[in-house]
């Protein structure tokens, strides 16, 4: 792979690292082994750090394609939580409330899916990386500050949802670039008359790049350091 010249690579990206810790570790990696300054390399769509799965990797020239891949489909699978909330709408906050469950059965859970479909006004959560007065809405949130964000219209192509191991709900989702999964599962839990949290993701899919043909920050690492040996 000529690396300098530019490539676009496909990592399963790690829970708990956040979509530039990818960018830095392969970068200091090619640095290192092409014996170079700097390198270009960014990511076409970024993944929140309690998320794994395809982060698309642009290197050198091949950085100039990130808007052309980041308007592409995205697909997901992953696991919501009714019944408790988080201020994140995910496990990156303590739960804050708690509410029934009881009254949620196979028919609320499939009429509420169904109101998804299709294009939808979205609010993404304050924890999020929207600019609000020139400042990143996560870093208010975090410092306790009141903020509203204006809702986005996404489009939801395809959400499944199975209840099988209620009150933890499994998902599959195909949506539009911009739309929050965090969202989807804080407006699913108050469409169903409770709370919702999201408590694990996975981007299986992104444009025309899939999952199963990513591979890890280490098996990069070491293509890297064997392509120029």
């Amino acid at each position: 792979m000529n690396f300098q010249e530019g490539v676009t690579i496909l990592v399963d990206k790690p829970y708990q690292w956040t979509s530039f810790d990818v960018v830095n570790k392969i970068r200091w990696n090619l640095k290192q082994r092409l014996k170079v300054k700097n390198i270009k390399v960014g990511h076409a769509g970024t993944l929140d750090p309690l998320a794994t799965g395809l982060l698309v990797l642009c290197i050198g020239k091949h950085t100039k394609k990130i808007d052309e891949y980041m308007v592409g489909v995205k697909q997901y699978t992953g696991t919501i939580l009714l019944g408790k909330t988080t201020p994140s709408y995910d496990l990156e906050t303590e739960f804050d409330q708690e509410f029934s469950t009881e009254h949620i059965g196979k028919t609320e859970i499939e009429q509420a899916r169904l109101k998804f479909l299709g294009k939808i006004a979205q609010v993404p959560p304050i924890f999020s990386a929207k600019q609000v007065d020139g400042k990143r809405a996560y870093d208010l949130a975090r410092a306790g500050k009141t903020i509203e964000l204006k809702s986005n219209m996404v489009e939801i192509i395809d959400f499944q949802l199975d209840n099988s191991r209620f009150p933890e709900i499994d998902f599959s989702i195909t949506c539009s670039k911009g739309t929050y999964i965090r969202s989807i599962a804080h407006d699913l839990g108050i469409m169903l008359g409770s709370g919702g949290t999201l408590v694990a993701l996975r981007r299986t899919a992104s444009g025309d790049f899939n999952l199963q043909n990513a591979r890890s920050v280490e098996e990069w690492i070491e293509i890297i350091r064997r392509e120029e040996e």
